[in-house]
């Protein structure tokens, strides 16, 4: 099996589990997104945890890459705190879409920072993607409804950049349990202290229901880190979008929503531009 067969097998599994994620943390109730984002952390960092040490590696990082570990984990906190609140005030396909526009940020921050070849045409795509997320965004003058979604296209942004770090530091020969231990250590140390004082009561099901959440997050996290430590995000990104098929799917099933057709115009644009992309690259190879 080519690498590339590899990262799109990773990140199709990575996409189910982030949908999958999402169903968990929205059915989990009103629980502030911090404190929804420290357990679903706290579950992927000692699942990470006990990988290393199955596996008997040292958790020793390379010291040129703890500032890049650290802009990633940070970037990915900001991810995550911003996607929790775009699934707790959007349904979950409209979240979910936000979320999946970070690949094409993937492709503009690589090109940007990791010097990864890219075109006009691929320039042309992100601002296409754009175009589409403001079918879902739906600016208006009426700010406060508009806020979920621009904390979800913010999120998209932060994810991108994260996934990007993500790439760096695999290129690095940096393993991806000890860089997913690494963010979610991370993550859950910078909302502890949020955490301890604002605590929100949870009742059994609810922690059960966060616990699942964390679950699904650590395999989509696994996944997804190494989907892009086989391949570059230029030949697997389209695949990504198959977690918007799984969450409009859950979505229907679960909480019988159905997305608006501003909505489903949005996604067509998204989606349609993103394979577009991703058969431009293949035929350039």
């Amino acid at each position: 099996m080519s690498d590339k067969t590899k990262g799109i097998l990773y990140i199709t599994c990575s996409a189910f589990c982030f949908a999958m994620m999402n169903v968990f943390v929205k059915c989990s109730g009103d629980i502030p997104s911090i404190q929804k984002s420290f357990f679903r952390n706290l579950v992927a960092c000692i699942f990470a945890l006990i990988l290393i040490l199955k596996s008997k590696e040292k958790l020793h990082y390379q010291k040129e890459n703890i500032p890049l570990l650290i802009l990633r984990s940070t970037l990915g906190t900001i991810g995550i705190l911003c996607n929790f609140y775009a699934v707790d005030h959007l349904i979950i396909s409209d979240a979910s879409m936000l979320n999946k526009l970070s690949p094409f940020f993937v492709v503009l921050f690589s090109s940007l920072f990791l010097k990864e070849k890219t075109t006009l045409f691929e320039i042309g795509c992100v601002g296409c993607a754009f175009f589409g997320s403001l079918f879902i965004i739906r600016p208006s003058f009426d700010f406060t409804s508009m806020i979920p979604a621009c904390i979800g296209f913010a999120g998209a942004i932060a994810a991108g950049s994260a996934y990007t770090c993500v790439r760096a530091l695999s290129l690095r020969k940096e393993k991806g349990k000890k860089i997913v231990f690494f963010f979610s250590a991370f993550s859950c140390l910078v909302t502890l202290p949020y955490l301890l004082l604002n605590y929100h009561p949870m009742t059994l099901q609810q922690i059960l229901l966060l616990l699942c959440a964390g679950l699904c997050a650590a395999g989509g996290q696994f996944s997804i880190t190494a989907a892009y430590a086989y391949a570059p995000a230029k030949d697997i990104s389209a695949f990504d979008y198959s977690q918007v098929i799984f969450s409009a799917i859950l979505s229907y099933v679960v909480f019988h929503q159905i997305p608006s057709s501003s909505s489903f115009i949005g996604y067509i644009i998204i989606i349609c531009t993103g394979i577009i992309l991703f058969l431009k690259q293949r035929k350039m190879d």
